[in-house]
């Protein structure tokens, strides 16, 4: 598992676009450790996410939580797939402090899913009801109106990945 130099996978796409099969993937391709924010927040909160204001303040405490063992794991020379949203600057500024700890690289993997397919998955996704969360198309939009798109100042190494790419053979 220890590699040469290892790299901080984040992700950034709004709901349904495909981040944690995307994150699924750069696990095996990288041989990544893969921390996944919904799994962590299920088990640790169950029951205790039911608006925005309930997210922010679960996805605070674990993200104080885990922090200093995402930065160990780089430092150990272990890739993390970090299976958290990218989707504001400040959500993104917290995934920088945790790189300004190590010497690790970084890819910041940017979805450009259009909404009517994100709805459809999430339709899917609700169905098949093997999520942790079951976000309904309200949420959706609620959360796709603080979605921002990095910036060049922001300073990440950015990849971008298509609905076509996530649906192509691998």
């Amino acid at each position: 598992m220890s590699q040469i130099h290892p790299v901080l996978h984040i992700l950034c796409g709004k709901i349904a676009s495909g981040k944690s099969t995307l994150a699924h993937r750069l696990k095996r391709q990288d041989s990544a450790v893969l921390i996944a924010e919904d799994d962590w927040l299920s088990t640790l909160f169950p029951g205790e996410i039911s608006s925005g204001a309930d997210y922010l303040r679960c996805t605070a405490r674990l993200r104080a939580a885990i922090a200093p063992h995402i930065v160990d794991l780089l430092n150990a020379r272990v890739s993390v797939v970090l299976d958290f949203a990218a989707n504001t600057v400040q959500q993104r500024e917290w995934m920088r402090s945790l790189l300004d700890h190590t010497d690790a690289a970084h890819q910041l993997h940017v979805l450009d899913v259009p909404d009517e397919v994100c709805l459809a998955r999430l339709r899917t996704r609700n169905a098949q009801g093997d999520h942790p969360f079951a976000a309904s198309e309200e949420q959706f939009h609620h959360f796709s109106k603080h979605f921002a798109l990095p910036r060049p100042q922001e300073g990440f190494n950015i990849v971008f990945h298509t609905a076509a790419d996530e649906e192509s053979p691998k």
